[in-house]
């Protein structure tokens, strides 16, 4: 599946900003913001502005900064790309959609996953992002907020509870069968 490029650009920067993340976690919460990539260095950067032209490149980078998925920031001098919280969100639903068109593997226990989430009104957007993410993922609607699949997505699961700070208000069982 072919996706549009400025969510290919985002999912790439948040890619690299994860494996800086890992290094420097105690640094750095998903709340307090993300560590930045100084753009003369950045290897996304470097790998569009390959591929496009530097016209082609720049309205690409202007469209991510005016719908608010990145920030350009001065860092010592140069500048730095920093995603923002709806730049991450898109990010993950950019992945979860090339993910969710590649061939899904069945658990060999034949057992499904069952998820129950109870997430509060004020975590509303949160929860919206959780159940779209939720369907691409393979997961199916077995009734009010509660989600079965049969696929090995448990992994994928518990990173997107723990990214967005959701493990509080979700439950997750193994199931025999469903009915």
């Amino acid at each position: 599946m072919k996706i549009p490029i400025s969510d290919q650009f985002l999912w790439d920067a948040y890619n690299v900003l994860e494996e800086i993340r890992e290094i420097t976690y105690p640094l750095f919460h998903r709340r307090a913001g993300y560590p930045m990539l100084p753009a003369q260095i950045n290897p996304v950067v470097e790998k569009y502005r390959r591929i496009r032209n530097k016209k082609q490149f720049n309205k690409l980078i202007y469209y991510l900064k005016v719908n608010n998925y990145i920030r350009v920031n001065n860092l010592k001098g140069k500048q730095a790309i920093a995603l923002t919280d709806k730049g991450i969100d898109k990010a993950l639903k950019a992945h979860f959609k090339i993910e969710g068109n590649q061939e899904r593997k069945k658990r060999k226990d034949k057992k499904w996953i069952m998820l129950i989430f109870d997430v509060p009104e004020k975590y509303k957007k949160s929860r919206e992002l959780l159940r779209s993410i939720l369907q691409r993922l393979g997961y199916k609607l077995f009734q009010q907020s509660v989600w079965v699949t049969p696929y090995d997505v448990s992994e994928k699961t518990e990173e997107l509870l723990q990214f967005y700070n959701l493990d509080e208000f979700v439950r997750i069982f193994l199931v025999e069968e469903v009915e």
